[in-house]
């Protein structure tokens, strides 16, 4: 009966387990010694975590994402996060709770069998731990992976044809195909495909060949036309009807409301779209250049020609979709979309001073603005990445290759 009390008084002082560290007082000390089963420490990794990250883990919903050749991020719903291992020139011992069996029983540590003052015995030393970085989502591989197989008017012809069904599948990629290819949060993927203006088409995510969008477009706007539709209350159910008995698929008929228009609310319950100016007037911009250099009055002139009656052309729609350059006393446009230049800081800057050495700060701005790259401000980037030049305190600041 001693013996048990003399057990369980052990115990309960942490005697051989982590608790004696825990209740240790300042000024205090308890023996230490190596555990019969320290070592190896290869198959363990401490992880420092902020705060506010806990819930995630405790309910299970973060994910390690990256293919064997790529570096690891973790990501919860909302953000993506790097992994990077920081090593420490300090011991830092890990030590079981007292109660854990797998630990303790027969191979209990021979000093705490000699001794009955608390100690602790040590299972592992970590060299280091992992910290989380967030980072932006890398998005880049996705656009790539979507202009693999981007969906065309022929493809809606063939839908029911055996030989379309044979080849089914090939470059394209489902929600968990992507989950698994791109590095990015769920909340980061769903919004870079919307960036994209993908459409989810039999369990696809798919990006729309540009000229078979504008075959849709243009129909809806002549069937606006036919049937006096106003382009601020376009009624959905009548466009998607009269879209598909002019045989375009229901799916790509609803997707090109949501690529154009905006949802308005008038009070009746019935789901009516706006088409946005700047939207229809950009779409059409980018038909008219295709990859000329125009003259500014003759682009001016055809593009006024193609907008739908009622819409209101003007060049400052066009910010970050293109540029113009001076010849003599001619002024020339031409299409360079940021949509083209990469999502990656380093490489976007690249691109651009490939492109043009120096830029002013009203050209430059609409082709930085959307990047997004946690704890680094649009400052930030510009003093990383460029250097500012200003002849006198009025003049346009020019901005070249740091």
């Amino acid at each position: 009966m001693a013996e048990n009390v003399g057990m369980e008084e052990r115990r309960q002082s942490g005697s051989g387990g982590a608790e004696a560290v825990l209740d240790l007082q300042p000024g205090c000390s308890v023996p230490v010694s190596y555990h019969p089963l320290f070592g190896p420490h290869e198959d363990l990794f401490l992880l420092e975590l902020d705060g506010k990250l806990l819930p995630d883990f405790f309910h299970h919903s973060v994910t390690l994402r990256g293919l064997p050749d790529e570096d690891a991020v973790l990501c919860t719903k909302s953000k993506t996060y790097a992994v990077k291992f920081v090593g420490t020139s300090n011991s830092v011992f890990l030590i079981p709770p007292s109660d854990c069996s797998g630990f303790h029983g027969d191979l209990q540590d021979p000093v705490a069998k000699e001794n009955s003052k608390p100690h602790v015995s040590i299972i592992k030393a970590a060299p280091g731990n992992m910290e989380l970085v967030e980072v932006a989502p890398r998005l880049e591989k996705l656009k790539r992976l979507l202009l693999e197989n981007p969906y065309r008017a022929c493809e809606a012809s063939v839908m029911d044809e055996p030989e379309h069904n044979e080849e089914r599948g090939k470059g394209l990629y489902t929600w968990n195909n992507l989950v698994n290819l791109v590095q990015a949060s769920d909340d980061e993927l769903l919004s870079g495909l919307h960036t994209l203006s993908a459409v989810e088409i039999d369990g696809y995510w798919r990006i729309v060949d540009e000229n078979y969008m504008d075959m849709i477009l243009r129909m809806l706007l002549h069937n606006s036309v036919l049937n006096d539709w106003s382009l601020d209350a376009l009624d959905e159910e009548d466009v998607v009807t009269v879209l598909v008995s002019d045989e375009f698929p229901h799916k790509l008929a609803l997707h090109c409301l949501h690529i154009y228009g905006t949802k308005v609310n008038d009070g009746t319950g019935k789901s009516l779209w706006k088409l946005e100016p700047r939207r229809v007037c950009l779409h059409f911009a980018r038909k008219v250049l295709g990859d000329e250099k125009m003259r500014l009055e003759n682009f001016m002139q055809e593009w006024r020609q193609k907008i739908p009656e009622g819409m209101e052309a003007n060049f400052e729609m066009l910010e970050g979709e293109v540029l113009t350059e001076k010849l003599g006393i001619e002024t020339r446009v031409y299409a360079f979309s940021v949509r083209s230049l990469p999502s990656t800081p380093a490489e976007r800057f690249s691109s651009l001073f490939k492109h043009r050495p120096k830029w002013e700060w009203k050209e430059l701005e609409p082709y930085i603005r959307d990047l997004n790259i946690p704890g680094l401000s649009l400052e930030g980037l510009l003093l990383k990445y460029t250097r500012r030049t200003q002849p006198t305190a009025d003049a346009e600041p020019v901005f070249s290759a740091r």
